[in-house]
């Protein structure tokens, strides 16, 4: 594994990090996943929501390069049960959240914090748009001559998973600091969260 890291370009690893940065930086499930859990519970929520994520993604790295994605990827009734489970579980989500009228500080602390990592990490496991994406793009940068390609698969998807908690991290921070200006109005940001959620639902359940 470190022979074919260091054997792997420079400019293929900048290239690969350029074309990343530009999918953090667009919109998507998982940035507003990340930007919900902090509205709903504060700045370290958002944190470790980005940190299930991640792992989330790493554990599709690591689907892909044994060939598990493909499998799952060539049979459509198995995507459909993955999307459908996945958009459920975010629709409970947002019920949650609707429902809940706690005050931001009530649900601070640990098993707050726990409950967004795991949350985080259900969410992008049961999103099969993510191990197929997986599926799609790492192989691009990978090369055989170098070595393995199922170690460049893991080598270049632990730079997109690092990248992942750097970037959807400060997404969520910036929620939950931006919700804890307005804490008096927890409802509210319950209410803000619910539909985000909902809209995640919607949307992996009809693509």
């Amino acid at each position: 594994m470190i022979e074919t890291a260091l054997g792997m370009e420079f400019w293929t690893i900048v290239t690969f990090m350029g074309a990343s940065m530009l999918l953090y930086l667009t919109p998507g499930a998982d940035m507003m996943f990340t930007i919900a859990s902090g509205v709903s519970g504060g700045p370290r929520a958002g944190v470790a929501a980005a940190c299930g994520i991640s792992l989330g993604v790493l554990v599709h790295v690591m689907m892909a390069a044994a060939g598990l994605a493909a499998l799952v990827a060539a049979s459509p009734a198995t995507l459909d049960v993955v999307r459908y489970a996945g958009a459920a579980y975010l629709a409970w989500l947002a019920w949650k959240a609707w429902t809940d009228t706690g005050a931001l500080p009530e649900r601070a602390g640990r098993a707050d914090i726990l409950r967004a990592f795991r949350r985080g990490f259900v969410t992008n496991i049961l999103n099969p748009k993510v191990g197929l994406f997986v599926l799609a793009f790492l192989p691009q940068f990978a090369d055989p001559a170098i070595g393995p390609v199922w170690h460049q698969i893991i080598i270049l998807g632990s730079l997109l998973t690092l990248g992942g908690v750097v970037t959807d991290g400060l997404y969520g921070i910036f929620a939950g600091l931006l919700a804890a200006r307005v804490r008096r109005n927890a409802r509210r940001m319950n209410r803000i969260s619910a539909v985000i959620f909902g809209g995640l639902a919607a949307r992996l359940a009809v693509n």
